[in-house]
C-alpha cells in the first residue's frame, strides 16, 4: 500500500521536480489549496461567532480576524510562490495552460485585495464617523459598498475555482505521487462537506444583521442581502414613543 501511495499517478513519467519549482508548488498549494478555503468558510459561516449571544452582543470581530489572517497569509505566500518561478519559460501543453490559469488567478487575487482596500467606511453605532454620526458606506449600503460586496463575494468563489484547476494542473505537470492527490482531494472534499453542513444548519448569516441587528431603522435591513443562501432574521420595525 505504501509503495502504491508513493508512486506517481502516471507510471510512464517520473516525478522529477527541481528545487525552486517544488517550493513553488508547496507554497501555492498551502496558499490556495488550504488557507484560501479556510478564509472563505470563516467569512461565510462565522459571522455569528461560536458562543456569541446575538443579538445581545453585536459585531463580533472573530470572523473578520480569521478571514483576514488566512487571506493575507495566502497573499504573501502567493507572492513568494510567484517569485520562485518568475522568468521560467513555459514549455507549452499542460505547462502553458497551468501558467495561463495561474496568471488568471493572480489577477483575481489582485482584484480581491484591491476591492477590500477600497470598500469604504463602516459606520453604524459600533463604528461611528468622525463627526459622531452613523454615516458609513457599509451602514448606509452605498453604491460603493454594494459594488464591493458583489465583486468580493463572487470574485472570491471564482478565484477558488481557478485555484482548484491550477493546483490539479500543477500536480499533473509534476506527476505527483498518489498520496498528494488523495491528500489535497480529501481536504477539498472535507471543505465541501463542511460548507454543505454549515449552509444547511443556517450558519451563513447576513453580515449586516450580525453587525447591527434586525431593526429597519438601519438602512441595510430595508434591502435584500447580497449573495446566495444568506440567512436573515425577520426585521423589526422601530417602535415610536
Amino acid at each position: 500500500m505504501l509503495e502504491w501511495l508513493l508512486a506517481p499517478l502516471d507510471a510512464s513519467r517520473a516525478h522529477d521536480v527541481s528545487g525552486l519549482l517544488a517550493w513553488h508548488a508547496r507554497v501555492m498549494t498551502l496558499a490556495w489549496g488550504i488557507l484560501a478555503p479556510c478564509g472563505i468558510l470563516a467569512a461565510r459561516f462565522l459571522k455569528l461567532w461560536p458562543g456569541q449571544k446575538w443579538p445581545a452582543r453585536l459585531d463580533h470581530p472573530g470572523w473578520w480576524h480569521l478571514h483576514r489572517a488566512c487571506q493575507y497569509l495566502a497573499g504573501a505566500l502567493t507572492l513568494l510562490g510567484l517569485g520562485l518561478i518568475l522568468g521560467r519559460q513555459s514549455r507549452g501543453g499542460i505547462s502553458g495552460a497551468h501558467q495561463l490559469v495561474g496568471w488568471s488567478l493572480i489577477v483575481l487575487a489582485v482584484v480581491q485585495f484591491a476591492s477590500a482596500w477600497l470598500r469604504g467606511s463602516k459606520g453604524g453605532p459600533t463604528a461611528p464617523a468622525p463627526d459622531g454620526s452613523w454615516r458609513g458606506d457599509h451602514y448606509d449600503m452605498t453604491p460603493r459598498r454594494i459594488a464591493f460586496e458583489y465583486i468580493h463575494k463572487f470574485g472570491g468563489y471564482a478565484a477558488m475555482l481557478f485555484a482548484i484547476v491550477a493546483v490539479l494542473m500543477g500536480l499533473w505537470q509534476a506527476n505527483a505521487p498518489r498520496w498528494m492527490w488523495l491528500a489535497i482531494s480529501g481536504w477539498w472534499v472535507g471543505c465541501l462537506i463542511a460548507f454543505a453542513w454549515l449552509q444547511r444548519r443556517g450558519y451563513a448569516f447576513d453580515t449586516y444583521q450580525a453587525h447591527w441587528g434586525t431593526n429597519t431603522m438601519h438602512p441595510g435591513n430595508r434591502r435584500a442581502p447580497i449573495g446566495f443562501g444568506i440567512r436573515r432574521q425577520a426585521s423589526e420595525t422601530m417602535k415610536e414613543g
